[in-house]
Parts: structure tokens; C-alpha cells; sequence
């Protein structure tokens, strides 16, 4: 995992998975001819998009890369990347550096490289959007992929300032304890994480219910008793009267965003790591 800069705008310090945005250098001819073991109609059809899909899968270890220094990518026919070879090593952390800087796209890097992007052994595992109120949304696919032989992670020191392996149990321990920031996405992925006792058996998972991801975009509304989030199935959440966190009325409240997403990220973890939402966080809650 790697956290947040400080500076960022939406929950800055955070504990998240590497990631972000698709960038349109991520899809097309160019992008596929660099991957293997997925086709963008293959990939389109597993996240319920007419074409584009594999984009994402691009996106998702371009930005592993960049973020967190980890390439899932083989050369075939060559040996086992970054097996220690001091040349090769110098040349990707370059080009990593490059890439960040925006001198470098990682396409080129792959094709100078004669990389193949190993898309395959990537599992779509969870689709997320951000609540209504937040400065800025995300419309988030996430994946899960074991971590390529021979590699060590290091942070960008850019938009992340830390890294770290670490368990799921151990992440979400710090987090009840407040010594490790989370979000509510965060949250209940660990959680679901946490139910496999081995990397093998949760990838296996993943590959088996990749066609039935389901879209969650939970509300964060105001009740009597504080900031409710609400996950889609939820009593009450198709209700258009509720007062949502980030609209006019409740920001009068003084009720703020990301202090509100902590809470009930807190309070979602509290409580055990039940399914579904109704996590509660009450009014003056840090």
C-alpha cells in the first residue's frame, strides 16, 4: 500500500492501493500490441463497457509503476525481469523516473524494453465511486494481481510519500488503533481481502467472479444522529429526501467531507466487517 501526499485534496494521508487515472496514451492499437493474455474485447466485456476495456488494465500497472516502482511485464524469450541484472535495474528505475516526469511514456518504455504487459494474470476485483459532495470523484476499477518475482516496491515520493507490505488484518488493525489511515473503499476491500487465507486462493476468486463486479457508489447523508454512509441495497438509499453530506444544507452543518469519510470509515471497520453499509459516524466526530 502507499499513502497519500498530504497535500491532496480528497483524504491526504491515507493508506490506498497504487493507482489513478486512465490516460488516453493507455487504449488502443498501441496499448494492446504491448499487452498479452487479455484482448480489449475480452477485457470490455468483463467491465460492461462496449469497447475500450482493456485501458484499464493498461492504466492500473502503468500506474503501479509509476507509484509504487512494481512492473507486472515479461520479456518473452528473455530472462526473468528484474532478476537482478544491475544494467537492466538502472535502466527501468530511469525510466520509471522518466515516465513521472512525463519525458517518457510508458508505451515507448515497454516497446524499447520488448515487454509484454502481462494483463492476464491481472483479476478485476471491484468497482467504486466516490459519493456525491467530494471536491473531486473517482469512478474506480479495482484489480488484484500477485506481486512479480524479484521486485522490491518503493514509493514515487510524489504523490505518495510511504509505502508497505502489510497483511490485510494487520492494515485494518492500525486503522481501528489510528495509526494507519483509511478509507471507506479501502475498508471493505481489506475486508474482503482479509476472508482468503492465501494470495492463490483470493486470485483464483477474483477470475471466477470477474463477470459479476457489481458498481457501488455509496450516499454519506445526515441523520439525527450523525453521518450515515449508505451502500446500494440499503433501506433507504434510493430516498431522494436524504441530506447528503457535501450539498448545500449540510455544509452548513460544518460538517466536513473528508472528516466524515474518516469517521465512517472508522466506523465501518468497528463494526467487525459486516456485510453491507450503515456505518455510523456521530456528529462531531474527528
Amino acid at each position: 500500500m502507499v499513502r497519500r501526499n498530504l497535500q491532496s485534496d480528497f483524504v491526504g494521508g491515507a493508506y490506498v492501493f497504487p493507482g489513478g487515472a486512465v490516460d488516453p496514451h493507455d487504449a488502443g492499437p498501441e496499448a494492446e500490441a504491448v499487452c498479452q493474455g487479455r484482448s480489449d474485447p475480452e477485457a470490455s466485456a468483463l467491465l460492461g463497457l462496449a469497447s475500450g476495456g482493456l485501458a484499464y488494465w493498461v492504466a492500473a500497472l502503468r500506474e503501479t509503476f509509476e507509484e509504487a516502482g512494481l512492473l507486472l511485464a515479461e520479456r518473452p524469450g528473455g530472462p526473468l525481469l528484474l532478476g537482478g541484472e544491475r544494467h537492466e535495474e538502472a535502466r527501468l528505475a530511469a525510466g520509471r523516473a522518466a515516465v513521472n516526469a512525463g519525458t517518457l511514456r510508458f508505451l515507448d518504455l515497454c516497446r524499447d524494453e520488448r515487454l509484454r504487459l502481462t494483463v492476464g494474470d491481472v483479476h478485476y476485483f471491484a468497482h467504486w465511486i466516490t459519493p456525491a459532495g467530494a471536491t473531486r470523484r473517482y469512478d474506480t476499477r479495482f484489480f488484484v494481481a500477485a506481486a512479480p518475482s524479484g521486485q522490491e516496491a518503493a514509493h514515487d515520493a510524489g504523490e505518495t510519500i510511504a509505502d508497505t507490505w502489510i497483511t490485510p488484518r494487520r492494515a485494518l488493525e492500525g486503522h481501528r488503533r489510528g495509526a494507519f489511515d483509511l478509507i471507506f473503499p479501502t475498508v471493505r476491500n481489506l475486508q474482503a481481502i482479509s476472508r482468503f487465507t492465501t494470495s492463490a486462493e483470493l486470485l483464483e476468486a477474483a477470475r471466477a467472479a470477474a463477470r459479476t463486479v457489481p458498481a457501488i457508489e455509496p450516499r454519506l447523508v445526515v441523520d439525527g444522529t450523525g453521518v450515515r454512509i449508505m451502500l446500494p441495497g440499503d433501506e433507504g438509499y434510493d430516498d431522494e429526501g436524504q441530506e447528503e453530506v457535501g450539498n448545500e444544507r449540510a455544509t452548513e452543518t460544518g460538517i466536513d467531507f473528508n472528516d466524515a469519510i474518516r469517521a465512517v470509515s472508522l466506523a465501518a471497520n468497528q463494526d467487525g466487517g459486516a456485510a453491507g453499509g450503515g456505518a455510523v459516524a456521530p456528529r462531531g466526530a474527528p
